[in-house]
């Protein structure tokens, strides 16, 4: 189509506009520059017209008439004013009608200051209201949940909080009920607004209706100060960060086309309390006497000053290294670090140290070449209306929300093709056009069936446990699709089983994307959904063995950057994995915490245990002591997010930046700052006196960062996306061999909830009770063939370790499989996975 057909021509208060075709008045109106007050219209979700706050004069060729303009599209020739005496008066009326009901009790309403009824009636409603009759009144607060409160006779009846719970979050729990000036937002009987999303509807309603309970009657607008921030999480969340009197109040989520729509969850949206933790580090500590004298076999750990602390850090280091070796130093996580505090101790540990023992994922998440060594797709390009998405991952409703959203939105609305090749259903397998679900670890037959078209089926007529008919049809539908972008997102789908039949069933996919490339179709892109929240990041700035700050390998970088650093790791070290081995052999003298908690995070608890156990030293930095960091011997208090600056990486390479709005605790200080000085002590000077300084060195350093300059980062609104990698996927020799399960046994799938019991969400009051007990799902189908009940108390076996649980029916588990959250508050799936196999196999005994 030309530009003259892809264009409308409309007039808007006398003014030419351009618009686009099906684009609401209102919606024009506004990219033009002119405000339609509304309610109701919201632009990430559907017109309704509840509100007639934008009714203005609308001549569509048949004479100017009021209408809405939220639900008139704008067509060739149209005359749109704003301005009419007919338009203010319409809109006079409407807000009179709307405040006949509603209390003018601003002062003490939670939305005061920033209410846009409040804002519009002053400039557009009646000076004064003619009704003097009593105004209705309900019993207030309702929890509409936990976490929001529902002030009923403030609802205008926008629908605003019920279509996003309806048509973005998938949640309809809540909705209108009764009739008439009786209308009522309200929740079902017996069940509540459980969605992981609730806090938007707070922010999107108009009025103060809906009110957040951590934050209800804490401030005034007024007084708040604001920034813009990238919250650290994998998809990056653009977001507001508000505070008031040196604490932080609140998150408001921002409207980025590129990555969250203005959206968030509430696990990150309220994540704000655990800042402002009584439990927050805000001092050194070290292993001493209740004097604060050093004792590095003493029970305790006392506060100390920062001299004293660095200088314990810095001998323990250097003594390991003289003594047996760089490679006897060893770093684990750096996720939840920005890049620069990331290239700070990237320096420190490769350039300084000299030991490639370094790994920011705890053994739950990808090889960095699978990473960053496939074509990299983007949020939008994963969402391309008719394109097909392959889900390769965890549940993104539980691991990544937003991108939930973005799916869902681009499933339902804009006819994105999903299939889903996953152990076990998700929140999209009701919307999923095709539904792989396999048995735990056979993904890679089942991806190879998928792209290669011969559907060889077994003598039971499936591949992994996949029928063979709906197999065959997934795999014609994608073929008929193969024009279209396909994008696939790819994570660790079991926690349960290794790495490798992921990295398999990938390296099927990557055959399939170069086929597509040589026919010059658009080919298959990858989203890496891993669980840390800046894990992008860290391995961007080398915080993984064999790999160096820009995307580039020890053996194709080390001599260019040995020219700055001084020196670089001679050969690639060990993986977290073999970190812990070493340490629990004795081969580690000194291990780095970076914000990780291997006792009870790693998937083999034992061997975290062991290995903890036999290190010399432990030199923790960390927002609170959990159960790694309270055995360490050194504690680095540190910044945490609203309290540093710098810059995030998301899944898809963005780079945005991640700003300061209150001072650190006590004297916790940036990350980069600890690793620079640590460097000093050990005799080298970075000469890092900022954020911005070490960000100056990672485009010069960092070749797929050179054109990335904070400048570049500013200038889009949606920050810089770095494209480039020197890196190269390296398939597989040969197939994971993958054990064949046995007639008696249930094969393991374990992943993640939304709400766990990880560090900071425990320091979260009003999140912490959310997550759920442990209980063994299993298809209906397996609960005849093991003999027990739903509901029924069982005993759970596996090769390493046993525990008892309840054991209930999910049509969405598969047949012959288990599923057994991870990280649940009472009961720990780390004791049954045998780390030493592929997969882990239960059996269920009553």
């Amino acid at each position: 189509m030309s530009d003259r057909e892809t264009v409308v021509n409309i007039t808007v208060n006398g003014q030419p506009v351009e618009a686009q075709p099906g684009e609401w008045v209102i919606a024009a109106a506004e990219r033009a520059g002119v405000y339609i007050p509304h309610f109701c219209y919201h632009p990430r979700m559907s017109s309704v017209g509840m509100c007639r706050m934008c009714i203005v004069d609308i001549d569509a060729g048949r004479g100017p008439a009021l209408q809405p303009s939220c639900m008139v599209e704008v067509s060739e020739g149209m005359v749109v004013d704003t301005t009419s005496e007919q338009t203010r008066k319409a809109q006079d009326g409407v807000l009179e009608f709307l405040l006949l009901n509603h209390p003018l009790d601003c002062p003490v309403c939670d939305k005061g200051g920033e209410c846009p009824l409040q804002d519009q009636t002053m400039a557009y409603g009646p000076g004064e209201s003619r009704f003097i009759e009593e105004k209705r009144h309900f019993e207030k607060p309702i929890p509409v949940n936990s976490l929001v409160y529902l002030d009923r006779e403030r609802c205008i009846l926008c629908d605003r909080c019920t279509r996003f719970a309806d048509e973005v979050a998938g949640d309809p729990l809540i909705t209108f009920q009764d009739r008439g000036d009786q209308t009522q937002v309200n929740t079902f009987p017996d069940l509540p607004f459980s969605s992981y999303f609730s806090g938007n509807t707070v922010q999107i309603c108009p009025v103060g209706a809906l009110t957040a309970v951590p934050y209800r009657f804490k401030a005034r607008p007024w007084d708040l100060t604001e920034v813009e921030s990238t919250y650290p999480n994998p998809m990056g969340d653009r977001v507001v960060v508000q505070a008031s009197r040196d604490q932080v109040l609140r998150y408001q989520g921002v409207d980025s086309d590129a990555v969250n729509w203005g959206w968030l969850t509430d696990k990150d949206r309220f994540s704000f309390e655990a800042t402002a933790s009584e439990l927050r580090l805000g001092s050194p500590l070290i292993r001493g006497t209740p004097l604060g004298r050093p004792d590095p076999g003493g029970s305790e750990l006392v506060e100390t000053s920062w001299r004293q602390a660095l200088t314990l850090a810095a001998d323990a280091i250097r003594g390991a290294v003289e003594d047996k070796g760089p490679q006897s130093v060893a770093v684990l996580g750096g996720a939840r670090l920005t890049n620069e505090d990331q290239y700070a101790w990237a320096r420190l540990v490769k350039g300084v140290i000299g030991t490639d023992n370094v790994d920011a994922q705890l053994d739950d998440g990808l090889p960095a070449d699978v990473v960053l060594g496939l074509p990299r797709a983007t949020i939008n390009r994963s969402c391309t209306p008719g394109g097909t998405v392959i889900l390769m991952a965890p549940d993104p409703k539980e691991e990544q929300g937003t991108l939930y959203l973005r799916l869902r939105h681009a499933v339902v609305n804009d006819g994105v093709q999903l299939i889903e090749l996953t152990p076990r259903a998700t929140g999209l397998s009701h919307l999923a056009a095709h539904r792989l679900h396999h048995r735990p670890a056979e993904a890679a037959a089942v991806a190879a069936a998928l792209v290669g078209g011969d559907i060889d089926a077994g003598p039971d007529g499936e591949i992994g446990g996949v029928p063979g008919d709906a197999l065959a049809a997934a795999a014609a539908a994608l073929a008929d699709r193969a024009d279209k972008p396909i994008t696939v997102i790819v994570g660790r789908p079991s926690l349960a089983e290794t790495d490798g039949p992921t990295v398999d069933a990938v390296a099927e996919l990557a055959r399939f994307a170069k086929l597509l490339a040589a026919g010059g179709r658009p080919g298959i892109a990858f989203l890496p959904a891993l669980h840390r929240g800046n894990v992008l990041g860290a391995l961007d700035m080398g915080l993984a063995p064999g790999l160096l700050p820009g995307r580039v390998s020890l053996d194709d970088g080390g001599s260019a950057l040995a020219q700055l650093w001084g020196a670089v790791p001679a050969a690639p070290g060990a993986d977290a994995r073999g970190i812990l081995k070493a340490a629990a052999n004795g081969h580690i003298d000194v291990l780095v915490l970076l914000g990780a908690d291997p006792l009870g995070d790693f998937p083999d608890q034992d061997l975290a245990n062991a290995a903890l156990e036999a290190v010399g030293t432990i030199i923790a930095s960390d927002l609170f002591l959990n159960p790694s960091s309270a055995r360490a011997h050194i504690v680095f208090p540190a910044a945490g997010f609203g309290e540093r600056q710098g810059t995030h990486t998301n899944m898809e390479g963005r780079v945005t930046r991640e700003r300061q709005i209150v001072t650190s605790p006590g004297t916790a200080r940036a990350d980069w700052a600890i690793a620079t000085e640590l460097a000093r002590m050990l005799g080298a000077d970075f000469g890092f006196g900022s954020p911005e300084d070490v960000w100056e060195e990672i485009t010069r350093v960092a070749p797929s960062h050179r054109d990335v300059s904070q400048e570049a980062i500013d200038a889009a609104a949606d920050g810089a996306v770095v494209a480039d990698s020197s890196i190269a996927f390296s398939p597989p020799e040969g197939p994971t061999s993958v054990p064949h399960v046995d007639a008696y046994s249930l094969r393991l799938v374990s992943t993640r909830r939304m709400y766990d019991r990880g560090t900071l969400f425990q320091h979260v009051p009003s999140l912490a009770k959310l997550a759920p007990n442990a209980v063994l799902a299993l298809n209906p189908y397996d609960f005849d063939r093991v003999g027990v009940d739903s509901g029924t108390e069982v005993q759970v076996i596996s090769n390493v370790g046993e525990l008892d649980m309840p054991v209930v029916a999910d049509p969405g588990v598969p047949r012959g499989t288990a599923a057994f959250g991870y990280n649940h508050p009472d009961l720990d799936v780390r004791a049954l996975i045998d780390n030493d196999s592929v997969v882990t196999d239960l059996r269920i005994q009553t």
